[in-house]
């Protein structure tokens, strides 16, 4: 703690008991080189432990512990101030540096939204709002199975912020529930306290936190364009209102998903319907549904068998008979 190693120590004591004593004495009292004793003394040196003798010239004595241990412990509580003041202008720089960043960012469309553009810059600002958030989160994941990569980005923020007994609150479609990756992480969340339900089709994505904060989408057809990220009451209430409305009609993660009593059909399978009677191609049905077009074609397949119809016109009439599309 005072800055002496073993050696040095041992050599100042040695010196202490036995002034008088030589390199060589203390060599052999040591039993070290000659090299390490001269090493040792030059340390001592350094610290101010020795000093060279007024009565021999080119002898080194030995100053009093008293002494020499209050100024070595002088010297460091001097250099402890030294860096306190440096942690102090350290800090000082840090204020100036964010200050500046801050005056460099783009302008923004209003005062309470800021306009994101780039993964790192979406990545960053979530990364704060998660750290700041105190109640709850509210999320919206449309597109069906998620990438590997945003599970990956989404994983660490998602665990902090469930470690410090946030509420996470999630949608995702229906058809996450045959993607084996996003399956597996919506039931690592429910396994740590989030809630997770899932629904046919979704609003678009975005995330709310602490009922004060909303990151969604610029584009939502073209994430890659960038997102806002408002405090804006009115858009935020908005927001919140959506996802209470679709949190409300979706079911939970764990659950059984019911299907109509009249059909037989599932949420999904009835929500296909309505969207292809509603004139929507097979890719645009299956963007909707977070599936792919051959997922929708099979599904059909499947449906226009149901109602033994050799056509989708077919189909749609005789599902529109039944009272299928409601």
């Amino acid at each position: 703690m005072l800055g002496l190693d073993g050696v040095s120590e041992a050599v100042y004591r040695a010196m202490l008991s036995d002034p008088e004593g030589s390199v060589q004495d203390l060599c052999e009292q040591l039993g070290v080189s000659e090299s390490t004793v001269r090493d040792a003394l030059d340390r001592l040196a350094d610290l101010r432990l020795l000093r060279a003798s007024r009565d021999v010239l080119g002898i080194m004595r030995p100053v009093s512990p008293e002494l020499g241990l209050e100024m070595l412990l002088r010297r460091q509580e001097e250099e402890l101030l030294r860096r306190r003041l440096e942690l102090e202008l350290s800090k000082a720089a840090a204020a100036r540096a964010i200050a500046e960043y801050a005056d460099l960012r783009p302008a923004t469309p209003a005062a309470d939204t800021q306009r994101l553009v780039g993964l790192d810059a979406i990545q960053a600002t979530l990364e704060i709002l998660a750290r700041d958030v105190s109640g709850e989160c509210l999320s919206v994941m449309p597109g069906g199975a998620q990438s590997q990569a945003s599970l990956d980005a989404s994983r660490p923020l998602d665990e902090t912020a469930m470690s410090r007994g946030i509420s996470l609150l999630t949608l995702y479609q229906d058809s996450v529930r045959h993607d084996p990756a996003t399956l597996a992480y919506a039931r690592w969340m429910t396994e740590r306290g989030g809630m997770v339900r899932t629904c046919p089709t979704l609003p678009p994505r975005m995330l709310v936190f602490d009922r004060k904060v909303a990151v969604i989408p610029i584009d939502p057809a073209d994430t890659k364009r960038g997102a806002l990220c408002t405090r804006e009451a009115g858009i935020v209430a908005s927001l919140v209102a959506l996802f209470e409305q679709t949190w409300n009609s979706a079911v939970p993660l764990g659950a059984d998903r019911s299907k109509d009593a009249q059909s037989g059909l599932t949420a999904s399978e009835q929500e296909l319907l309505r969207l292809l009677a509603c004139g929507l191609t097979d890719e645009v049905a299956g963007r909707r549904l977070g599936i792919s077009a051959r997922s929708v074609r099979r599904q059909m397949a499947g449906l226009m068998e149901r109602l033994d119809a050799s056509s989708r016109f077919e189909a749609g009439l005789k599902a529109a008979q039944h009272g299928w599309l409601r």
